[in-house]
């Protein structure tokens, strides 16, 4: 059984302009379906506005979806009252995108640590100091830098704080919103290797969302590509990247820059611009821009079918 299972989950927006317009509904996530194993990672890509975000959001609860099934350890996550969501945040947290902003200025380390425990009830005063300064040395940052206030720390040091806080309870589930997308490159690489060394340490599972294909490719064990709201591709890590099939998937991966300077990748420039998830095309919402697209994909809804072995496309031409 999976850890996390999302079955047909939808999130949509309503909007307003003005007093007498009509209400315009976007679909920010519009039926997906996914699962993460216990101890694996799952990548979530696609271009900004594709909904990757919102259904990190959405499976936590942090916005209420619209319908769908979300069910972690088997137990259905929506329409859980205050008490039992209370419960389930101390196996399912979030690591935000941007370090500075998900700190609380005004407060220390200490406190932004402790915060968590004081919550939940967990631990005495001398335990919950205990945990923190245990956290501290798990991300590679001395306790005496306890008393500091995120200003006095690199975007590096932040993200680290960022990802202690949200091991503080133990969760089982952790989603990453583009966790590393505001920092340099070499730190990057610091911070993604903290995140491996942790999941191996304490049997974590990552949801990890990001624009970064090379990211992605470094850190999951299954990849989902998401194009308008929608999952159009799904396969493990060295499926997707070796024999993409999808023509998105194709596209996005023909941007990826080779190390080698004597070789060249074919590259496939999409044309045309990303439809407004306030308006989707019918059909296939890829039909705009595919490089493959025929009259049929403008008539025809394809549905995420597997394709080959554990390897899934929505696409009616693969």
């Amino acid at each position: 059984m999976p850890l996390l299972e999302v079955t047909n989950l939808k999130q949509h927006f309503t909007t307003k302009k003005g007093f007498l317009s009509e209400k315009t509904i976007i679909k920010a996530v519009d039926g997906v379906s996914i699962s993460i194993e216990e101890g694996k990672t799952l990548g979530i890509v696609g271009e900004s506005g594709c909904g990757k975000s919102s259904l990190g959001r959405s499976v936590l609860q942090l916005v209420e979806p619209t319908e769908g099934s979300v069910k972690f350890k088997g137990e259905e996550v929506i329409g859980m009252n205050a008490a039992q969501m209370k419960e389930l945040r101390k196996e399912m947290q979030i690591v935000f995108q941007d370090p500075y902003a998900s700190l609380n200025p005004r407060n220390t380390v200490r406190q932004i640590l402790e915060a968590p425990l004081i919550i939940h009830n967990v631990g005495s005063r001398a335990e919950r100091k205990e945990i923190v300064e245990s956290l501290m040395d798990k991300i590679g940052l001395r306790k005496e830098q306890l008393r500091n206030y995120p200003h006095e720390f690199s975007g590096g040091q932040r993200q680290r704080i960022g990802i202690a806080r949200a091991l503080t309870l133990n969760p089982k589930l952790i989603i990453a919103d583009e966790p590393v997308s505001a920092l340099d490159v070499s730190v990057q690489s610091q911070v993604l290797n903290l995140m491996l060394d942790l999941q191996q340490e304490m049997d974590l599972s990552y949801m990890f969302i990001s624009h970064d294909l090379s990211v992605v490719q470094h850190i999951s064990d299954r990849v989902a590509v998401m194009y308008l709201g929608k999952v159009v591709e799904i396969a493990d890590v060295e499926q997707l990247y070796n024999h993409p099939m999808h023509p998105y998937t194709q596209a996005l991966l023909s941007a990826l820059p080779i190390p080698d300077p004597t070789k060249k990748r074919d590259r496939i420039i999409l044309q045309g611009d990303l439809p407004s998830p306030a308006n989707p095309p019918s059909g296939c919402p890829f039909h705009t821009r595919c490089p493959i697209a025929t009259k049929e994909c403008a008539e025809i809804v394809p549905n995420l079918e597997e394709k080959s072995t554990n390897h899934l496309a929505a696409c009616i031409h693969v």
